[in-house]
């Protein structure tokens, strides 16, 4: 199978350079703001602006479908501006964002500010990849990444706690305080971000005729249909994108799905769902850098992801058991033990897709491959919610094991489909990525 000749193993104690310091500050002052904005936004949209819950919901499925058309054309940005000013750019637009929810009022506002947040994140989440993709050395890009993850667990962790006692206080006041912090830290993010050095724009040179299947000119650098976008025209990379897409829908479970999944099973446990969220939170901080060590190249990244469905699919058996007649005491177990399979299903999965996006992205588009494969994010929060609940709270235990099939059919179509997208690849040479040390000689 093909290897990307970079990937080599990481040190397992290889220390944060600078720069890996510099974007985990960032990534930990952002996700502050982010766990107090995710904790508390709903009830003040709805409590206090007065949104409908059916509003709500609308304006953000159109927020995250107009965010996630925006990842690739800002990811292009980042390619030819630089990833470091774009980014520092998106975080502080993301900050004026937040503080213009101060002063909604009504739903039209709502939606026009909606909007331009989702795509700030989006454009954000796109250059922040190319930027990581600038300053750190391929072969220690998934443990960079797992460290940020971790990063983002904890800095959210945090946020909640504070977006938490917003709640708990539930006046105007105390929400706007928390959205406050969440403006105060993208603003931080932002100037935190400028620290940092910068990264040579890529350079994409005139058109010339590419591969009529595939990267449609990504792999020789040439410059493809759609104004240079080159993702657009890659079918295999777009197919890669589609089955992670598939794996995200496990995002909107735990903080949504599970929560009325309790409530309409055992609504005594309703204090459950904020234990098994910290649960998750807890698990990918402690344990996700340790996960991604075992991930070094594509065939190791694809066998991650392969893993990763397995285990999702053990989750919702696990969940679909739950729905049975048994003692309150049992189904707590079985939604615990579901959310522990649950979390290292999503260390795996996340582990393999970081790999993935990088190694089959040509190193000059980086940042409008980046912003498309991000793109499963924002469909996974758009159309996942919908198609969950449907799913699972109208479908039962039966429509557990539904979806647990799916997440295994997407984690085991991810080795063919990365086999694939190599094909035309043109930097990975055809090499073997060693599994084990070699022996050393006896005679």
């Amino acid at each position: 199978m093909a290897h990307h000749p970079r990937s080599i193993v990481p040190s397992r104690r290889t220390p944060l350079s600078g720069s890996q310091r510099t974007l985990a500050t960032a990534q930990l002052v952002s996700a502050i703001g982010d766990g107090a904005y995710y904790t508390s936004s709903a009830l003040y949209f709805t409590r206090i602006v007065g949104l409908s819950p059916t509003r709500l919901g609308l304006g953000l499925a159109v927020a995250w479908a107009i965010g996630s058309v925006a990842g690739v054309p800002l990811g292009h940005l980042a390619d030819r501006r630089g990833p470091r000013g774009t980014a520092a750019v998106l975080a502080l637009a993301t900050a004026a964002v937040v503080a213009s929810f101060l002063v909604v009022d009504d739903f039209l506002p709502f939606l026009v500010a909606a909007c331009l947040y989702a795509t700030a994140q989006s454009g954000l989440g796109a250059a922040r990849q190319a930027l990581v993709g600038g300053l750190v050395p391929e072969g220690e890009r998934t443990a960079a990444l797992a460290r940020l993850q971790a990063t983002l667990n904890a800095g959210l962790a945090v946020g909640a706690a504070l977006g938490g006692v917003a709640l708990t206080v539930g006046t105007r006041a105390a929400f706007l305080a928390a959205f406050t912090l969440t403006a105060l830290g993208f603003l931080a993010t932002g100037l935190i971000l400028l620290r940092l050095p910068a990264v040579v724009p890529a350079v994409l040179p005139v058109a010339k005729a590419g591969p009529a299947d595939g990267a449609a000119g990504a792999g020789d650098g040439t410059r493809a249909r759609n104004g240079g976008f080159a993702v657009l025209a890659d079918r295999r990379y777009a197919l890669v994108t589609l089955v992670n897409t598939v794996l995200l829908l496990r995002m909107p479970l735990l903080s949504l799905v599970i929560p009325l999944w309790i409530a309409d099973r055992a609504p005594q446990l309703g204090w459950l769902g904020s234990a098994l969220f910290v649960l998750n939170t807890v698990g990918v901080t402690l344990f996700q850098v340790r996960t991604a060590r075992a991930v070094t190249g594509l065939p190791s990244a694809a066998r991650a992801v392969r893993q990763a469905g397995a285990v999702l699919l053990a989750s919702c058996a696990v969940f679909a058991l739950s729905a049975a007649p048994v003692p309150v005491w049992a189904v707590a177990a079985l939604l615990v033990g579901g959310a522990v399979l649950q979390v290292l299903g999503e260390m795996k999965q996340s582990a393999g897709s970081w790999q993935i996006a990088f190694d089959l992205a040509p190193a000059d588009r980086l940042g409008q491959y980046q912003g498309f494969f991000g793109t499963g994010v924002a469909v996974a929060r758009t159309a996942g919610p919908l198609l969950l609940t449907a799913l699972l709270l109208d479908g039962g235990g039966p429509g557990w094991l539904v979806l647990g099939v799916l997440f295994l059919a997407a984690g085991c179509a991810m080795g063919p489909a990365v086999r694939r997208a190599e094909r035309d690849r043109p930097w990975l040479a055809p090499a073997v990525e060693p599994a084990v040390a070699p022996l050393a000689p006896t005679g």
